[in-house]
């Protein structure tokens, strides 16, 4: 099956595109909007319309497959690549990459997205965004060349097993960390809330206000869950916030998650992103005497690496210097979606918690494509997405993953892994 024709289309991502290093220096928000100059290279305004760019790849069935460009919330931070703009890389898309897709057979998945995932234009890689949306539209071209799922394709070309039973997911709250809460409860979210605590004022001058933040948490958690069994994960993310306040002194650091782990009594905690060391070498180091204190200190507590794991590469140093008990792989910086895949792979194989995450600034389309990503290569943890107001990810990814589920028992006892290949 070959495309027969291309399709690029400008459009509006699920979130918006925040300058972490102005929101982090103090600047204010008037509404929903912060006010103040950009900080980092290639923002217009600490806060900008999230944008995407659309895929469209015509088959020689009549069918079209789809995948969407995007890139997370806080582009050009922690060495990821430049903020996403529409009308510049659309631009690109039809001038340099329309006509390599043109023609191109999309009966098997791996080699094509290694292609355009290698790509380099003018000496140059591709932006992830790009990568990652391409890749997107060339496993749905697979699946619909071949009349299978996209985590069939996935379980075929790396000869894993399809299991049809869901894998644990992670809703974020955004800014609304108290009323989001409440829906995840009602909607027993496996991991919550994630809380959004990136600024001094969420996290407290002594870190008292993410304290008092997890208490709340396990009270509101026993007061209103629906029976005994549900016992959710409780999964923060504080951008670095904590060595920030702390002086990135790993000691106070350890001694700080110790103390919410305490709080949180009987939920696992996970810390995410604790400090930000400012380059990768310092962060693994960084990250790895955080987790031997923590042990010392005989904490269950776990963090999760997020800041400067970035590509398919950084995931395996991170995961080779047991720094960390989760790592996150984050899909848009990853670029080609095989990445994800592969990163999810090695980081089980090697004892490390695999969270398969992503960001809100994401599309309905990409958020389904990676929910087969999820249910092929069974991470620990994924990601509910895109947007921050979390029943709208949560329709998204949990129903794509309920209907896909049913699909592969609806074909059992004749489910195999095996597609047509013409």
């Amino acid at each position: 099956m070959k495309i027969v024709k291309v399709t690029f289309v400008k459009g509006f991502s699920a979130f918006y595109f925040d300058d972490q290093a102005a929101v982090k220096a103090g600047a204010t928000q008037d509404g929903f909007i912060y006010e103040g100059k950009p900080i980092t290279s290639g923002f217009s305004s600490v806060r900008q319309a999230g944008e995407c760019i659309s895929v469209l790849l015509h088959l020689e069935n009549g069918l079209i497959a789809r995948g969407d460009c995007v890139a997370v919330q806080y582009s050009g931070a922690s060495g990821r690549d430049p903020v996403f703009i529409g009308d510049t890389y659309i631009s690109f898309l039809r001038n340099n990459i329309a006509q390599l897709l043109l023609g191109l057979c999309v009966d098997r998945f791996i080699p094509n997205s290694r292609y355009f995932d290698e790509l380099m234009v003018d000496g140059n890689p591709m932006h992830t965004a790009i990568r990652y949306g391409i890749s997107q539209a060339l496993l749905d071209a697979t699946a619909l060349a071949n009349v299978c799922l996209k985590a069939e394709v996935i379980c075929s070309e790396y000869a894993l097993p399809v299991i049809a039973d869901k894998v644990k997911l992670f809703a974020q709250s955004g800014d609304d960390r108290y009323d989001c809460v409440d829906k995840m409860i009602l909607k027993r979210v496996d991991a919550l809330p994630h809380a959004l605590i990136n600024s001094l004022s969420k996290i407290g001058k002594d870190g008292e206000a993410l304290l008092n933040y997890v208490d709340w948490l396990v009270k509101r958690i026993d007061l209103h869950k629906p029976d005994e069994h549900y016992r959710p994960d409780l999964h923060i993310d504080v951008y670095g916030m904590i060595g920030d306040i702390f002086s990135n002194e790993p000691q106070k650091i350890s001694d700080y998650i110790a103390r919410l782990q305490d709080t949180a009594g009987d939920y696992q905690l996970y810390i995410e992103g604790p400090i930000d060391a400012g380059n990768k070498a310092k962060q693994i180091e960084m990250l790895r005497t955080i987790k031997t204190s923590l042990a010392s200190l005989g904490s269950r507590a776990k963090i999760v690496a997020d800041e400067w794991c970035n590509t398919y590469q950084d995931v395996i140093d991170f995961v080779d210097a047991d720094c960390c008990h989760m790592v996150q792989i984050k899909t848009p910086d990853l670029g080609a979606v095989h990445n994800t895949v592969e990163a999810v792979l090695y980081s089980r194989k090697h004892g490390i918690e695999a969270y398969q995450g992503g960001t809100c600034n994401e599309t309905d389309i990409s958020a389904q494509v990676c929910t087969h990503l999820a249910l092929a290569s069974r991470p620990d943890l994924m990601l509910v997405k895109p947007g921050m107001g979390f029943d709208e990810g949560m329709t998204i990814v949990g129903n794509e993953m309920a209907r896909t589920i049913q699909v592969l028992k609806d074909k059992q006892p004749q489910l195999h892994t095996n597609y047509a290949v013409g």
